[in-house]
């Protein structure tokens, strides 16, 4: 196993920032596959999955600004897409791959959406998981309210029961796979205190907005999906509060025609850190 961090500089209205990222497998395969996690998450969600398909990729699971090792900004107003596409934009720079797939789940979906309907992109296949052009309204007020509590806990356990609670929309885990992505989100502050492991600016654009902008926002996405060629697999939780049936089956109808799976018992979003989920994408990236 071949694992790395490593850092890009970006670059914002607000100025210079530094992106991590971790890179799987053989640094010199031109054959890459971007891993983008959700919003209150990292790119050490990825690890099985990045695991799983080292051997064929070189895998790249950035932590999106504002989370995990990544540096914030000073401006919590520009945690929004446009400046998670231009930091993706400055790391493919960085990569110079051949071929690029890319995995995003929700946010790091609508991020892959994007680029992927960009002219010259060089997305060959695309994986939303749980996410699309329309997303229900509710369940976005739901996680701008989670994103913003701020939460301290005396231990690790207290903390991994807190993610556990909040997190039940992604299935059933074992013990080990909750305590994992609790660690993975969770840090130390100075007072010894377990906190989330983002800048709570983050909550700012998100709870600002309304079903207005919500809509405006909804058809720009529906115009780059439909802008898309590349083979696309969308992934839903059947249980999803975030991404309708109607919205899933107008995407298997629409732009790219993507092949639809749903991962019965799991809200938003499936983890993919089980062999049977990690078996989805690998069929679709493979074959």
């Amino acid at each position: 196993m071949t694992v790395s961090r490593q850092f890009v500089q970006c670059i914002s209205p607000a100025g210079l920032h530094k992106m991590s990222y971790k890179e799987w497998g053989d640094p010199q395969n031109s054959k890459v596959l971007i891993c983008v996690h959700g919003i209150t998450r990292v790119g050490d969600d990825f690890d099985a999955l990045a695991a799983s398909l080292q051997d064929e990729y070189r895998v790249i699971c950035p932590d999106v600004v504002g989370r995990g090792q990544s540096e914030s900004l000073p401006n919590p107003q520009l945690y929004q897409i446009p400046q998670y596409v231009s930091d993706m934009v400055t790391l493919l720079a960085r990569l110079k791959p051949q071929t690029v797939d890319w995995f995003g789940t929700s946010m790091g979906g609508l991020i892959g959406l994007i680029l992927a309907s960009m002219k010259n992109n060089p997305i060959r296949k695309l994986i939303l998981n749980d996410v699309g052009p329309s997303l229900n309204f509710d369940g976005l007020k739901r996680i701008g309210d989670l994103i913003s509590q701020d939460v301290r806990f005396d231990t690790f356990a207290q903390g991994v029961q807190f993610i556990r609670e909040v997190s039940n929309s992604f299935g059933p885990h074992t013990e080990a796979q909750w305590e994992k992505l609790a660690r993975d989100v969770l840090k130390q502050n100075a007072d010894g205190k377990w906190i989330r492991h983002y800048d709570l600016g983050l909550a700012v654009p998100v709870q600002a907005t309304t079903a207005e902008t919500a809509a405006i926002g909804e058809k720009m996405l529906w115009a780059a999906y439909d802008a898309i060629s590349c083979d696309t697999l969308l992934v839903r939780g059947s249980e999803s509060d975030l991404l309708s049936t109607a919205t899933a089956q107008e995407m298997q109808r629409r732009g790219p025609h993507a092949k639809l799976v749903e991962i019965a018992g799991v809200g938003h979003a499936p983890t993919f850190v089980s062999e049977d989920q990690i078996a989805i994408a690998k069929e679709f990236l493979l074959s």
